[in-house]
């Protein structure tokens, strides 16, 4: 059975969203513990399943939207069963945002710019993640896989970079370039595959994997590093969750840990090509880039005298 697409942006009334299933409505006035046997209430949440329709109540505010929530649905409701499986964890936190500022791309922007704030200022739990991955890139050119909802590649467009965000969620890459344009951080989306990106090889000088690939089968975890370092002219980058149990509402599916990675990157190591011929077409292209510099600085350095 094929998973019901969630559009992030879909048309919704004042403080009410639903799909498939889920309906999400923001809370008035006072709470009122439920008593029936299918409801269950939280400090924030309230989940009551009828049949196959799952209601959940809350009472989030507008300046509360941001990353963060996942961990608030998480401890609150999906880790007491409320929410069942990766899916209806996905439309309660789309209709969590949705019900909670009125507008499709104006709710986005809220939780967008809310969350850039929390990370770009640190006081985010995934912010030492994206700072120190933003200190490994090398290059003006950077192509981010798995970026769902893209807020490293947002950050890296701040600083100047070049960079491409790609997810296999074409709504949710749709959603990036819209809130992209409103936020003045350009950059490029792309809908495809990680381990089959329709780009040449070479065609960044750094590809970035944050948190990918424990939502992939392990039998896909070196197809997708063998992808990346095709992609890359001079690093990959890839960070990952140390979890005592999978999270599987996030849609994680693999654990791991330092021993995991050390013999991941064993296999790694083993399968890239040493190749003479390969390695000198690569040595090749990079004195071309690095001509190609040069040529740039010397035009600048040229219309900068004729200046003077």
């Amino acid at each position: 059975m094929t998973a019901a697409v969630i559009d992030p942006l879909a048309p919704a009334p004042h403080g009410l969203w639903s799909t498939h299933g889920v309906r999400v409505r923001r809370r008035r006035g006072l709470h009122r513990r439920h008593t029936r046997s299918d409801s269950f209430c939280a400090q924030r949440f309230c989940a009551i399943r009828h049949g196959e329709l799952l209601t959940v109540e809350h009472d989030i505010e507008p300046d509360e939207l941001c990353d963060d929530l996942a961990v608030m649905l998480t401890e609150q409701l999906a880790v007491r069963g409320a929410l069942t499986g990766h899916q209806e964890f996905e439309k309660v936190f789309t209709g969590v945002v949705r019900s909670t500022v009125d507008g499709g791309l104006q709710s986005w922007l809220r939780f967008y710019r809310n969350s850039l704030d929390n990370l770009e200022s640190g006081s985010a739990a995934f912010a030492p993640i994206h700072a120190w991955a933003a200190d490994q890139v090398l290059g003006s050119r950077v192509l981010d896989l798995g970026s769902c909802f893209g807020f490293f590649p947002l950050r890296l467009s701040r600083k100047g970079i070049h960079v491409t965000a790609t997810d296999l969620s074409a709504p949710t890459m749709n959603l990036l370039g819209q809130v992209s344009a409103q936020l003045r951080r350009p950059l490029r989306t792309l809908t495809c595959d990680a381990a089959a990106v329709p780009l040449p090889a070479g065609a960044a000088d750094t590809v970035t994997a944050l948190h990918l690939i424990e939502h992939l089968p392990a039998h896909a975890n070196l197809t997708v590093i063998e992808e990346a370092l095709r992609l890359a002219r001079r690093r990959v980058v890839i960070a990952v969750p140390f979890e005592e149990e999978v999270r599987e509402c996030y849609g994680h599916i693999q654990q791991f840990s330092v021993p995991v990675l050390r013999d991941l990157a064993v296999i790694v190591g083993e399968q890239v090509s040493h190749d003479p011929e390969e390695l000198l077409q690569q040595y090749r292209a990079q004195q071309q880039d690095i001509q190609s510099l040069r040529d740039q600085l010397k035009g600048i350095l040229a219309a900068a005298l004729e200046r003077d």
